[in-house]
């Protein structure tokens, strides 16, 4: 599985970003995608993602309510609408991938055997 990240950029607090990750390959209805993020000098962290199959998402709790998780079916893509930004947001966003990973391990990076590449995303204050 290949997975191809777009979006992120520079805004101000209060306002909002989204994110497109695209996978390609052997994909199927058993994927799972996520995103993590990492700041600066701190370990990389979950912040949301999609089961395909059942179309169940999962939040990092400081995200909920302000990041929607979504897919687009036809392009074989999630989106992560990220509204109400904080500067605690800033870091650089990853689109990973899994087509084993449990509901339990969900959150845990390791789990996932396919990343895509980072993209910046920076809430000025």
């Amino acid at each position: 599985v290949q997975l191809q990240a777009s979006g992120g950029g520079l805004v101000q607090a209060g306002g909002s970003l989204r994110l497109s990750c695209t996978a390609s390959g052997r994909t199927g209805s058993s994927l799972t995608m996520a995103w993590f993020r990492q700041a600066p000098e701190k370990e990389r962290e979950f912040v949301a993602a999609f089961r395909w199959s059942g179309s169940r998402t999962y939040y990092k709790d400081s995200v909920k309510g302000r990041f929607t998780i979504s897919r687009d079916d036809a392009k074989k893509a999630v989106s992560l609408q990220m509204d109400s930004l904080k500067p605690e947001d800033t870091a650089v966003y990853y689109c990973a991938a899994s087509h084993t990973i449990i509901s339990s391990s969900i959150t845990t990076a390791g789990q996932y055997g396919y990343w895509g590449k980072g993209t910046q995303v920076t809430v000025s204050s």
